[in-house]
């Protein structure tokens, strides 16, 4: 049976940073604040015009560049969203069509879990020979719900991409992916109006019901209990422990919940790959983007075990075990 590995990493940034003092001109906060609750300095945001799927393609060029494989070679595209271009077609098949590719293409929502969540869909084609190189994106233009008014989450979420390439490899790359999900507290991080359940009106668009609604408290309450456990079930199936992880890559959400994490798995700070200060909260794309900052920084070397964890609406949780394969 083939293994799944990465064999490329990549993102894209938007230009332009919203910084703390912007944010001080807009609600009722400061720097000093935002730094010590989150750890978030900036964020970057999505030029006017630019989509979802914009952001993606450039990710994903990049990455298959890098992988050295040409658009008719990508068997299957995965995009993982919750901030769709539109309801539909899929943000994945307008990337596809940006970056030239002709594989079949879909989007995938678990929220900030959803690049973990698209990992294990294309290592199990991978696996099943369905599938010989498949191209997973997070992406997420955050901007595009947020209420500038409301301080408890405008501060926390930035716009951006990530993209990695999986190929068929006699080598394991993936060695493990575990997930959860716990619909129970879907209330705790959502958009309540947009959808079916409660389409647009005038009254919840006045309201603000199309813009993201979050219990801050009660989102770190599950994170710090689910990423732990589901990190450590997901080592276990690879035959691995906390020692064997050269570098924890989390969603990048809130710097309290990423030390906490670390500190429970007794993980070194120096371990951790951390870029929520220059990012902010980036959804689907943060994991991606942080490893790719690893792996443009030098410090990603063949034969790394990697411990890619996450959370999200949902709820949703998981973590994903790798081995770096690629020699650069």
């Amino acid at each position: 049976m083939p293994s799944a590995a990465l064999i490329s990493v990549a993102s894209w940034l938007p230009e332009a940073r919203l910084t703390n003092a912007d944010l001080e001109q807009l609600v009722d906060t400061s720097d000093e604040w935002i730094r010590s609750r989150t750890g978030i300095a900036e964020r970057r945001i999505a030029a006017p015009g630019d989509a979802t799927s914009d952001l993606a393609a450039r990710a994903g060029a990049i990455a298959l560049d890098r992988a050295g494989v040409q658009p008719a070679d990508v068997d299957l595209l995965i995009v993982a969203t919750s901030t769709p271009d539109m309801v539909f077609p899929s943000t994945a098949c307008l990337a596809q069509a940006k970056m030239g590719l002709t594989c079949p293409a879909y989007d995938l929502n678990a929220a900030c879990t959803g690049f973990i969540y698209a990992i294990e869909m294309a290592t199990a084609m991978i696996e099943s020979g369905r599938a010989r190189t498949i191209m997973v994106i997070g992406a997420d233009v955050l901007s595009s719900i947020v209420d500038y008014t409301d301080r408890s989450t405008c501060i926390l979420f930035g716009d951006g991409a990530g993209a990695v390439v999986l190929q068929a490899s006699e080598e394991p790359g993936v060695l493990s992916v575990h997930l959860g999900a716990d619909g129970t507290g879907a209330d705790l991080l959502y958009v309540p109006a947009g959808g079916s359940a409660a389409p647009v009106t005038p009254e919840n668009l006045a309201a603000g019901d199309t813009y993201l609604k979050m219990n801050g408290n009660e989102v770190f309450k599950f994170a710090v209990r689910a990423i732990p456990g589901v990190t450590k079930q997901a080592l276990a199936d690879s035959g691995l422990t906390t020692d064997d992880v050269d570098w924890l890559v989390p969603h990048q959400a809130n710097q309290r919940i990423t030390d906490t994490v670390a500190q429970r798995l007794g993980i070194a700070h120096e371990r951790v790959v951390c870029r929520i200060e220059d990012i902010g909260n980036t959804s689907a794309a943060s994991i991606p983007i942080a490893l790719d900052s690893l792996y443009r920084d030098g410090r990603l070397r063949a034969g790394n075990i990697l411990a890619l964890v996450g959370f999200g609406a949902g709820l949703t949780y998981g973590a994903a075990i790798v081995r770096w394969t690629r020699e650069d």
